[in-house]
Order: structure tokens, then sequence, then C-alpha cells
């Protein structure tokens, strides 16, 4: 068992492999649920999985695992939830808590719950209320036995207790006003952006916790927010900057995830909007990672969903200090970086550097391809402009 803190909830977590998830995609995504449970501030405790050919309309999982995990809970009476790693229906999940009388997520409600504890500002707090609602509004039903008894805790962070007697019809409206707010603040930041237009812009993007935020602390040489988390930051952070005489804008955007909700990226239209019309990207990636390849491509996924994995990209291969392979004996062994930079993964992109921005190193040659495409950038749109 995991140790946990006293203070900390303690949670199941359950997976599944089906037809269009191998037993190994499973686990893997399993190990990242772990983490989006360390972030949203609760420990997990305890992993079931199971390997099913079909869903259970019901419940998801077999009536068996559904005992098992019932059981568990009856002779662990500290476990405060259970967390599906797969999407529940409003049925299955109330038929879920119905049986294990504890508190059932899944996946897409932990991220939302993430995000309303890392909302700072009024902008992403609106987003992060408006994605909650239109999550909620079908679930509303099987809702209020369990909110009108004000629990708190993991996945009651939000709309608030004074919101929860709300009918369908006040949760609608609510939603209709969000929308609007939101339509104002992106006219606002659209207005914004044009009027930055005549600087090259670059925008960090990749995997949440792959290290964007503290590569644009490095490079702007300024405090952003940064810390080894899942989605640590929510809100778009722009600097101006200037490399050897020659200006442009470097924005951070909020991380990526595999499995991330259509309705969640479309309350975030405004923040992505700023990878939309970026000039320049740069994809930064978590060398270390085991699963780094696909995060590349969950990352290449968005940004085809987006429109924009037709710019100029950068592949930021950070972390260089963590990467390990291992050896014939199955030991981890550390590589140096001139290794690396002659290996199999150089090939990957056109584009690519490697760095590790906490050790502070190879951060030149980053900064050179930034400007050998920057300038380039500068003369497409200005032909005639020296740069």
């Amino acid at each position: 068992m995991i140790e946990r803190t006293p203070k900390q909830e303690q949670a199941i977590l359950v997976g599944i492999s089906h037809k269009d998830q191998t037993k190994e995609q499973m686990l893997e995504y399993m190990e990242e649920l772990k983490l989006l449970t360390y972030s949203s501030g609760a420990a997990p405790s305890k992993i079931f999985t199971q390997n099913i050919h079909s869903y259970d309309p019901a419940t998801l999982i077999g009536k068996g695992k559904v005992e098992e995990i019932t059981n568990y809970i009856v002779d662990h009476p500290e476990i405060d939830m259970v967390i599906f790693d797969e999407e529940l229906s409003p049925s299955q999940q109330r038929n879920l808590e119905k049986e294990t009388k504890r508190k059932v997520m899944d996946r897409t409600a932990l991220i939302l719950d993430i995000f309303a504890g890392r909302a700072q500002t009024a902008y992403a707090k609106t987003q992060v209320e408006l994605a909650q609602y239109e999550y909620l509004l079908p679930r509303l039903a099987g809702m209020w036995t369990h909110l009108e008894k004000q629990r708190g805790g993991i996945g009651m962070r939000g709309p608030g207790e004074s919101e929860i007697e709300t009918d369908r019809r006040r949760a609608r409206n609510r939603i209709a006003l969000l929308k609007e707010r939101l339509k104002e603040i992106d006219k606002q930041m659209t207005s914004q952006r044009k009027n930055r237009g005549q600087l090259i812009r670059v925008s960090l993007v990749g995997y949440t916790n792959a290290g964007k935020s503290t590569i644009m602390s490095l490079i702007s040489k300024s405090d952003v927010y940064a810390e080894d988390t899942l989605f640590a930051t929510l809100d778009t952070t722009v600097r101006k900057m200037s490399f050897d005489n020659t200006p442009f804008l470097l924005s951070d955007t909020v991380g990526f995830i595999r499995k991330l909700p259509t309705f969640l990226v479309e309350a975030f239209k405004s923040t992505l909007d700023e990878v939309r019309e970026a000039d320049i990207l740069l994809h930064v990636v978590d060398i270390s990672h085991p699963s780094f390849e696909q995060h590349i491509a969950a990352v290449n996924q968005t940004l085809i969903e987006l429109k924009a994995i037709d710019k100029p990209i950068i592949l930021v291969f950070n972390k260089t200090d963590l990467y390990r392979v291992a050896d014939e004996d199955g030991n981890l062994l550390s590589v140096p970086l001139e290794t690396i930079k002659k290996s199999w993964i150089a090939n990957l992109h056109p584009h690519c550097v490697f760095i590790s921005a906490t050790g502070k190193s190879n951060i030149d040659e980053l900064r050179e391809i930034m400007l050998k495409l920057i300038r380039e950038a500068y003369t497409q749109r200005y032909p005639y402009m020296t740069v």
C-alpha cells in the first residue's frame, strides 16, 4: 500500500483493457491516473484492473469486479473514493456509488477537479466552471442526494454549495451566461493578440509536466510558476523577448494530455488560440519519461485538431539529465548528452534540441535554433526588412 499523509483522501483506482486498449496501454494509463490522483491532492492506495470484451451498461466493469472492489472497501473503511480511468455514464456512476457506498469519479471528473484547484485568474476560473457545468448537466438528477450533504474533498470543488440546489434549467442558463462571458473575454484577447501581431510569436506546447514553465522561466529570465505536477498552471503567460536584437513574443500554454475530453478543449479555446496563432512552436518533450514517444503523438494529435501542425516546430527534448537506458543486465544507466544527440531520437524531427532546463545545459543551442527560425519567419512576413 502506498504511504499517504493523514489529511489526504484515499482512493481506489480502476482500469480496464479492451479491444481499443491493450493491457500494456492500460497499465501505462494507470500510471498517469496515479499522477493525476496525486495532483488532485488524494493518494492512490489500491489499483484494480480488468480485461473485458464489452462494457457492462450498468457498471462498466463486470459484477464480479464490482463485488471485489466493494469487499475491499468493507475491509478498508478508510477508502474515500473510487476513480475510473474510463469515462462513466451518469447511470454507471450512480450504480457504482450505490454498490460501493463511496464517491465514484472518472478520469474527466478528476481532471476537472485538478483544473478547479489550479485556476488562478478570473478567465481560467470561468473556463473551468463552464467545463464543470457541461460535465455535470447530464448527471444532475443523480447528484442531488450527494451534493445536498455538502461533502467536500476531491471532485467537489467548483461551482460551490450555493449552486447545488439549482435545477437543469438554471444550470443551462449558467452555461449560456458563462459562454457569453467567455466570448467577451475572447474578443478582448483576440484584440490583444492583434495588437501584438507585428512581432513573431513563439508558443511552448507539450504534454503536461514536460517542463514548459521551467523553460519559459529560463529563456525569459522571469519568474514563471512551475511545479513538478500535472497541470501546474492553466493560464497563458506571455513575455516579450529579444535574441541578438531580434524581438519576439514567447507564450506558455496549458499542458496536453491523452484522453482529454473534447468539451474541455473547447472550454479552453481562447487559451489554445495562442497555439493556433503562433508563428513557431516549441514542442517540449520529457525525454526521461518511458512513454515520451506516445506523448509526442498525443501532442501532435492535439495540434492536428487545432490545425497548428504545419507550423515550424522545434522538438525540445527536456530533462536529458534524467534520461536512462537499460544495459544487458537491466541496470539503468545515464546517457551523455553527445550520445543522445547521435541516437535515433535525433532523427524524429528536422529541428531537435536536447536540453536540461533545471540543469541549464545546452540552452545556447536552443536559443540558436529559435533565433534562426524567428529570423526566417520575419523574412517571410517582411521580405524587405533586415533582421
